[in-house]
């Protein structure tokens, strides 16, 4: 039997799945595209996470794309971090041409123009469905995780939450957990420390300042009122495909400490709401996560711990967290361990530290007799790919160079109007996008503050109120008292004395 019958034998059986599965193209051998010989995801192992890895220009998008378009005619809602601003087209049928058929020709697939139901999010003054989360959902250990603070600080941060759930002060937004802050060391100082020990204003200050550059990166406008419901994420649409969320971050590429304060809030808030589902046929929701470095390259250690946590316990959730990058080395290794599907696209080599990072990413691959992965990374062709999953029972497939399929959605980005359009069809976009500031700490707080004062002024002016009264009433004690204070002052003896002294010298 041939090679070539060999390895298509080899693929077939590799790739053969009972139940549903998504067909990302068909394997090549030698250059040859081997008809038929398709490479498919099973749905049942998409919640164990994935990787999409590639230098610029070599088709991670599209691919993110084909990904995308296929879980939503399964039937699975998707949310993908569009930082690039390249996702939008797939709310629009694509455009066949002659390049095109002929690729689905090769792989053995026809081609159908489609668009996929789409709902544009923000967490930034761009247009589309507002995404917020309040300071309490945040917690005292996620928050202090996020602003990477000390232990003492940590200690800080939940003595104030602990005093804001004692006294009924919501803490909605940043303005709200400032004001806590500044509180807690001025007019506040004595009754924190009657409660809960003295509290070092350097603390605070230092806390005070990290709060301070997580607003100035966009912080003031993705904490408050009113809380996106991740419920809203699973939706289908009236024909059961899945919906596709893109949340729009084409404007934050500059600041990664909102970028990775959301990612982190989004997966905890997942984890904690949706119940445990094990080893189902079908994941409920899929997350793609677009320039995955930015999220781990500004990452303080605790917060890289902690989204690896929340990365190994959320798939039995059946949530499928795949991130996408330029280089699999973006990636910390406690999480590309955790990683299931690795679809890997072109790498260039121009340095001898490119060629020995290209042999390390090779060495991650299953070993193959059809391949030389380090050399055949360097010369993979636009929209061709190494993958290699896991089959319906958890074992890693075979590696296969794979011709990918097309997306069949616009591979483009929408217009102004046309994304206008799509934010005016949205069901929750007037849920979320209401502006709501209720009366929380930061006011609750003030009143406090002002009241004191009042009381403090009413207090004074009565005391004075009532010396003047008792003067009234009584002229010749009074007259008594202060010829006595004048007479026993220090400075009316010091001179009595003087003078006696110049007489008797």
């Amino acid at each position: 039997m041939p090679a070539k019958q060999d390895f298509i034998e080899i693929i077939e059986n590799g790739y053969h799945t009972k139940k549903d599965a998504i067909v990302m193209g068909a394997a090549m051998l030698e250059e040859e595209t081997l008809t038929n010989s398709y490479v498919k995801i099973p749905l049942k192992t998409i919640n164990r996470h994935g990787l999409i890895a590639g230098a610029t220009g070599t088709g991670k998008s599209k691919t993110l794309q084909i990904f995308a378009e296929n879980l939503s005619d399964n039937g699975i809602p998707v949310l993908l971090m569009d930082v690039k601003g390249d996702l939008s087209g797939l709310a629009k049928p694509g455009e066949e041409n002659d390049h095109i058929t002929k690729r689905h020709q090769k792989i053995g697939l026809p081609y159908e123009p489609k668009g996929f139901p789409v709902e544009i999010l923000t967490i930034s003054k761009q247009n589309g469905t507002r995404l917020r989360a309040t300071v309490s959902e945040f917690g005292p250990v996620l928050l202090s995780r996020i602003l990477d603070l000390s232990e003492v600080q940590s200690g800080i941060v939940s003595v104030l939450f602990q005093y804001c759930d004692n006294n009924d002060l919501p803490l909605l937004d940043l303005k709200d957990f400032k004001k806590i802050l500044q509180y807690a060391t001025r007019e506040g100082k004595q009754e924190f420390e009657d409660a809960y020990g003295r509290i070092s204003t350097s603390s605070t200050g230092a806390i005070l300042r990290r709060v301070v550059e997580l607003e100035q990166q966009g912080g003031d406008l993705f904490f408050g009122e009113k809380s996106f419901e991740v419920q809203d994420l699973v939706r289908v649409d009236e024909n059961g495909r899945g919906m596709i969320s893109i949340l729009r971050l084409t404007d934050i590429q500059d600041r990664p400490k909102l970028f990775s304060t959301f990612m982190l809030q989004l997966l905890a808030e997942i984890y904690q709401t949706f119940p445990e589902i094990g080893d189902s046929d079908r994941p409920e929701l899929v997350l793609f996560i677009d320039e995955a470095h930015l999220v781990f390259e500004n990452a303080s250690k605790t917060l890289l711990d902690q989204l690896e946590s929340t990365i190994k316990l959320i798939r039995s959730k059946g949530i499928g967290v795949y991130f996408v990058t330029q280089n699999p080395n973006d990636i910390p290794a406690d999480v590309l361990s955790q990683l299931g599907l690795k679809v890997q696209h072109a790498l260039r080599a121009f340095t001898a530290k490119d060629r020995k990072a290209i042999k390390l990413v090779a060495e991650n691959y299953p070993i193959t007799d059809y391949y030389d992965t380090a050399k055949d990374l360097t010369q993979l062709g636009i929209g061709e790919a190494f993958i290699s999953a896991l089959n319906e029972k958890g074992i890693p497939t075979p590696l296969a160079r794979t011709m990918l399929r097309a997306p069949m959605s616009r591979m483009d980005i929408l217009t102004d109007a046309e994304i206008k359009e799509v934010i005016q069809r949205s069901e929750i976009a007037e849920k979320y996008n209401e502006e709501i500031d209720r009366e929380s700490a930061y006011e609750l707080l003030n009143k406090k503050i002002a009241v004191t004062k009042e009381h403090s002024k009413k207090k004074v002016t009565s005391s004075k109120s009532s010396n003047k009264r008792s003067s009234a009433k009584n002229p010749d004690d009074y007259l008594k008292k202060q010829l006595i204070k004048t007479v026993t002052s220090a400075t009316f003896v010091r001179g009595v004395f003087g003078v006696l002294n110049k007489m008797f010298k």
